[in-house]
């Protein structure tokens, strides 16, 4: 097992973003209703609106570009 690990980066000093629709998280840390998942080794956050209409694609773990 000679693979690196990389681990995901911290979030920003600016406003973070929802991933699917731009949204800003008006705190930060982002609100607890918000997702934080890593794809390809980057952090992306998901507001509350975004997740909540993809919920079935989010819970079947397809990649975000199917949804």
């Amino acid at each position: 097992m000679d693979e690196e690990t990389h681990h995901p980066a911290e979030p920003g000093a600016g406003r973070l973003a929802c991933a699917r629709c731009g949204a800003a998280a008006e705190s930060d840390p982002p609100p607890l209703t918000w997702l934080c998942t890593v794809e390809n080794g980057e952090r992306r956050y998901v507001c509350e609106h975004c997740a909540r209409t993809h919920l079935r694609a989010i819970e079947s773990r397809l990649d975000s570009a199917w949804w």
